[in-house]
């Protein structure tokens, strides 16, 4: 027997573990102290960013990402980008200076929190295009293919139900949308990427994090037809 609970019972741990971060970082705190020598050793957040200078102190301290997916979703103006577990709002501020004029920068995370300490980032920067949306990333509050590139930074290892984040990925892409994904994996498994529909599917590791798990960037599309 199978214990419905059990997916409900990760994801409130989860929002429970990083709301508490987001008041961590809303009082001062840096989340993860390394600069960006220290990446290609394995010490993330805002590490893998090249430059930041642009961004608020908040956007920046609360960073706790694995990567840099904004750097691989060749993003355009007039686009529309979703973050999947946006926190801080480091990667949709990122993504919003890229699709504009004319584009949209949603970010998605649990927290309210964390959606709080994103709007605040957001004003600070003097970003207009982007909206942080309270929600799961099982069951994202978006239309059908409403999305051109769906970003995600080390958050969707920390769901319960993977297949289920990647098929509404899949949903509110556009047909020939962009997955862009950085994210810690157990191997090179494709199966619930394929599973979801996805095409073009491509795997780049970037550190070994422990034996068996690595961090890496996951590209795909939605096909066209």
């Amino acid at each position: 027997m199978t214990d419905d609970r059990a997916p409900s019972t990760t994801r409130d741990a989860v929002i429970s573990r990083y709301s508490g971060l987001a008041r961590s970082a809303r009082s001062g705190q840096q989340l993860i102290d390394c600069g960006p020598d220290a990446f290609e050793e394995g010490c993330f957040g805002a590490a893998g960013y090249a430059d930041t200078s642009e961004l608020p102190d908040g956007a920046v301290r609360a960073s706790l990402g694995c990567g840099n997916p904004v750097a691989v979703a060749e993003l355009s103006p007039g686009e529309t980008v979703l973050d999947l577990g946006s926190g801080g709002g480091i990667d949709v501020l990122l993504s919003a200076r890229r699709v504009s004029p004319g584009g949209t920068a949603y970010g998605l995370d649990g927290s309210p929190d964390m959606i709080a300490l994103a709007r605040q980032n957001a004003v600070q920067a003097g970003v207009t295009n982007a909206q942080f949306l309270h929600g799961h990333i099982e069951d994202i509050p978006l239309a059908d293919g409403t999305v051109d590139v769906v970003i995600s930074n080390c958050v969707i290892n920390l769901s319960a139900d993977k297949p289920c984040v990647l098929a509404e990925a899949f949903r509110v892409l556009r047909p020939g949308g962009r997955l862009g994904i950085s994210d810690v994996i157990a191997g090179e498994d494709l199966g619930p990427l394929l599973a979801s529909g996805f095409a073009g599917i491509a795997i780049t590791i970037t550190h070994d994090a422990t034996p068996g798990l690595y961090s890496a960037i996951i590209q795909a599309t939605r096909p066209a037809a």
